[in-house]
Order: C-alpha cells, then sequence, then structure tokens
C-alpha cells in the first residue's frame, strides 16, 4: 500500500505562511503542517489549526536561525548578541556535542518547545527540526527523551532515495546525500528503538523550496510502497525571513494544482498524517536507506 503525508514546514513563520497551509489543506493535498511554537506568527497559526481538525500538526523544533522560547538570557551559548539563534550550525553543533553546560541549555530549550506545543492543546502528530539539525545525535537523543512524555507519534527522518529523483529529472551525485546518509540512518535506527514512526522514504532535500507542480507530479506517479513524506514550503508570497531563492508561490501553486487528486486515485495513495497511519511493522527499506 503507497501512504503518504505531505507536510507543510514552517507553519506560524508568516502570515503568508498560514494562508498557503489552510489554503494548502482545504483546497489541496496538503494534510500536515510543522509548527514553529516561537516564531512571530504561530499564535494565528495555532488558532487555525485548532479551527481546522483535519490538518495534522507536529512540532518543528528551531535551533538554529529563529528565536528561542527561553528567555535568551536562559540560553547565553546558543544565542547571539541579539538573542537569535546562532546560525553557525558546525561551531553550534560541536558545542552542543562536546560541552555538557550547553547540552544543558539545549536540553532546557528542546524541553520548553515541547511544552509550548503541549499548551496549545493541539495533538502532536510529529516531530522534526528545522534545517534537518535533528540529525545531530545529542538533538536527537533530546528528542528522543521527550517522545515519552508528550506522546510523539512520528519523526521525518530526511532520507531520499535518488532513484526516484532520476526517473523525474536527471540527476548529478549529492555530496549533501552523501554526507547526511549516515547521520540518517543512525537517526532511523535510533528513533526505531524508541518506538517512533518514521517513513520508509522522504522527499524535499533535493528540491527544498522549488518543488514544482512537474516535480510533485512526478513524486506522485512513481511514489514506492509504504509509507512516504514529501515536505514543501509554501507561502503566499515573500515574508521577512524569507529563504531568498524559495519559490514559495510555486510550492502553494503545486499543492492545489487541480491535476493531484486524481492522479492520487489513479495510483491508489492513501493521504493522512503519522496519526493516520500506525506502525504495523518494521519498515521494509527496499530502497537500501
Amino acid at each position: 500500500m503507497k501512504k503518504l503525508i505531505v507536510t507543510a514546514d514552517d507553519f506560524g513563520a508568516a502570515a503568508q505562511v498560514n494562508d498557503a497551509v489552510l489554503a494548502a489543506h482545504s483546497h489541496g493535498i496538503l494534510t500536515a503542517a510543522s509548527l514553529m511554537v516561537s516564531a512571530p506568527h504561530a499564535g494565528d497559526a495555532v488558532t487555525r489549526a485548532r479551527q481546522t481538525p483535519s490538518l495534522r500538526v507536529g512540532l518543528h523544533l528551531v535551533l538554529v536561525e529563529g528565536r528561542p522560547t527561553l528567555p535568551p538570557g536562559r540560553v547565553p551559548d546558543l544565542v547571539d548578541a541579539a538573542g537569535f539563534f546562532r546560525t553557525d550550525m558546525a561551531r553550534a553543533g560541536a558545542a552542543m556535542f562536546f560541552l555538557p553546560h550547553v547540552r544543558r541549555q539545549l536540553a532546557a530549550e528542546i524541553a520548553a518547545q515541547f511544552q509550548a506545543f503541549a499548551l496549545t492543546g493541539l495533538t502532536l502528530d510529529h516531530v522534526n527540526a528545522h534545517k534537518h539539525f535533528h540529525l545531530h545525535p545529542t538533538i536527537a537523543g533530546l528528542i528522543v527523551e521527550n517522545a515519552a512524555l508528550y506522546g510523539v507519534r512520528g519523526a521525518r527522518v530526511p532520507l531520499e532515495p535518488q532513484a526516484v529523483l532520476a526517473r523525474i529529472e536527471p540527476r548529478h551525485a549529492s555530496a549533501v546525500v552523501a554526507l547526511t546518509t549516515p547521520f540518517a540512518r543512525a537517526l532511523r535506527r535510533r528513533f526505531g528503538r524508541a518506538g517512533i514512526a518514521v517513513p520508509d522514504q522522504v522527499f524535499g532535500l533535493a528540491w527544498s523550496g522549488a518543488m514544482t507542480a512537474d516535480r510533485l507530479a512526478g513524486l506522485v506517479a512513481n511514489l514506492p510502497d509504504g509509507l512516504s513524506e514529501i515536505y514543501m514550503h509554501p507561502a503566499t508570497g515573500e515574508y521577512p525571513g524569507a529563504a531568498p531563492a524559495y519559490r514559495y508561490g510555486e510550492e502553494l501553486a503545486a499543492l492545489t494544482d487541480p491535476r493531484m487528486p486524481a492522479l492520487i486515485a489513479a495510483h491508489n495513495i492513501r493521504l493522512g498524517g503519522f496519526c493516520d497511519f500506525p506502525v504495523e511493522s518494521a519498515p521494509r527499506h527496499a530502497n537500501g536507506n
């Protein structure tokens, strides 16, 4: 059986993102959204999600390029002088791994974001992290620690089958894929041992911010068996903090493309969120990942 979760990241980042998420869910194939609990428009996102119970909502942990949930003075080694999370992920990640006092600040911040989500009253469908920072083993371990407390149902593991992408567009080997795959495989094993459901495959890395209608249609037509997640970044327009090269409007257009429902039906794909697909057995990982 082919099962598909279609997720929008950065829910709460801006009114333009919130508008797109609700439009893509109400008039398209979007099934889930990942909430930034301390983003400027998180309150609006929560209000609208409460009014739309069919939209599955998860936690998008932000530990880079954003503001912390805790006061900056509580996490001084995670933020810069302006109180924003550091953007140098390599140096920040090294400090999180090697320095006990930084790990304590990190643990407190992650716990605060889980608690902030719990206070929304929304059902926690999944968890992932901005910029895939949950590939970091320390962050992954803290997610596992909080999973039992907050009822984590599922989590993204960014393993993207390159053979599927090659059937849609010619591709060159990606150095990023080669670098991150060992960490992603370790993350899949770690989440599996903790009883956290993970997709058999995830799509959105190679075409992040550029998931056009043709690319999305190609993924739907070539979707492997099992549970897949396609994550996207729709928005109705540019907004403060938007990624310069992201094609937000095109991603929204892809999600609401009138071809998509018929294509999904033709390929016998069931749509939903993590909570709609309870774990039935261990992932097959036929794609080699």
